[in-house]
């Protein structure tokens, strides 16, 4: 008997303290419970709050992803800018060395073709 009073009192203590805490939690709460006008004012004005702090964090959060994300857009077109001064520059080297390669590229092309064929032996 005293056993089961020890462990009810325990478990009262414990149910107890931990009511206590979870009212220091702030969120959402049912504010139609509270009788007296004060105390419901109260209740929403600490609904208001909750909710109020809550969208600041992510407007916060969501406007560092933003400020992420821009920089990745502006490190992206940076390269592409890059690439394309690249190709630009590759297709002049090319055409510049187009016409020149053309007239005796011509004759060693077909000795080239028995060469490959007598590796290929």
């Amino acid at each position: 008997m005293r056993r089961c009073t020890v462990f009810a009192l325990t478990f009262l203590a414990v149910v107890s303290g931990s009511a206590a805490k979870a009212q220091d939690v702030p969120g959402i709460e049912i504010c139609t419970a509270e009788k007296t006008m004060e105390r419901r004012t109260g209740c929403l004005q600490s609904n208001v709050n909750f909710l109020q702090q809550s969208i600041g964090k992510l407007r916060l959060e969501q406007q560092a992803k933003l400020d992420a994300a821009n920089r990745q857009v502006d490190a992206l077109k940076a390269t592409v800018t890059s690439l394309q001064k690249t190709v630009e520059d590759l297709q002049a080297t090319q055409k510049a060395a187009s016409p020149a390669k053309s007239t005796p590229a011509a004759a060693p092309a077909k000795d080239a073709a028995p060469a490959a064929k007598d590796g290929a032996k």
